[in-house]
């Protein structure tokens, strides 16, 4: 019952979430463009929750079939709710639970596409995209890895989610990029098509910004560490959840000051991210050291 609670008090940290990513995308964004932004992070996960209950859940987290590629669909959630709900005999977690769980990691593999895709997003098209996101892409890849699909029995760990959430949000992110193009004014062309000048597009709000990350942070605790089984387990998690971004945000501080001539503070919002997303998939079985390493491979890349 214990590790349980502490499995749904996870979820809910993961549920706030939505609410730091809401506040980073709005804050480096135009205010003009603010409720679109705000809409575009409340609907991936409610739009999401339909989708998922109905569907999503199952090809995620049934019965595994076809060679391991997904599960297998049922309508357990609204046909057999009683047993859904009820404590199974070997003491493992409720169904319910575990639909919770997945379903705010779900939401959050959809609002990542959400900030690369800002300010050139047509509302409608944005929620057929989320309802996609959510019924089928992030079940059957979730399912590979946490499902018992193929991926899980060849052994791959993914503790919480830097392939399974962060990847593929990433890559979904740079292909909705690319079909979108750059936004309005970024680039100076000449006549031939070669970029003469990139324009800034600065951001309306950088306490909004600062706000979303904070936020962000605190839910990574529970993104992270909601799946410990033990107190020792998830003290560990919690010190590397909190080193990887720190050493990131410090480096890039140095970084950005001796280049620029002052610290920049949005680069130094973005580390701390780009450090809890490198430490997200061997958070349970890493180091100190080994999250310092992370932290500083992810920040490069970032660069």
């Amino acid at each position: 019952m214990t590790v349980e609670f502490w499995f749904l008090i996870g979820a809910a940290l993961v549920f706030w979430m939505q609410a730091g990513f809401a506040m980073v995308e709005t804050g480096f964004t135009r205010a003009k463009n603010a409720g679109n932004i705000i809409m575009k992070n409340l609907m991936d996960f409610c739009i999401g929750t339909v989708v998922f209950s109905l569907l999503g859940y199952t090809l995620m987290m049934g019965e595994d079939t076809l060679f391991g590629l997904v599960g297998l669909p049922n309508l357990d959630l609204w046909t057999g709710f009683k047993d859904f709900i009820a404590s199974p005999a070997d003491g493992s977690f409720t169904g319910a639970s575990t639909f919770v769980f997945n379903l705010v990691f779900c939401a959050t593999t959809a609002t990542i596409v959400s900030g690369a895709m800002a300010e050139r997003t047509k509302f409608s098209a944005y929620c057929i995209y989320s309802a996609v996101i959510s019924l089928l892409v992030y079940p059957i890849e979730a399912h590979w890895i946490w499902g018992g699909g193929w991926l899980s029995r060849m052994g791959f760990h993914d503790y919480a989610g830097s392939c399974a959430i962060h990847m593929v949000g990433g890559i979904a992110a740079l292909v909705g990029a690319i079909f979108l193009g750059p936004r309005l004014g970024k680039y100076v062309k000449d006549k031939d098509g070669k970029v003469r000048k990139v324009n800034a597009i600065p951001g309306h709000s950088i306490t909004l910004g600062a706000l979303g990350v904070f936020i962000l942070w605190l839910g990574w605790y529970g993104y992270n560490g909601a799946a410990a089984a033990s107190a020792s387990e998830l003290a560990s998690i919690f010190l590397t959840t909190t080193i990887a971004p720190s050493v990131a945000t410090v480096v890039t501080m140095l970084f950005t000051w001796a280049r620029n001539g002052k610290p920049d503070v949005s680069m130094c919002l973005n580390a701390s991210l780009a450090g809890l997303v490198g430490i997200t998939a061997g958070c349970d079985a890493t180091p100190a050291t080994s999250a310092t390493a992370r932290s500083l491979s992810t920040t490069w890349r970032t660069w």
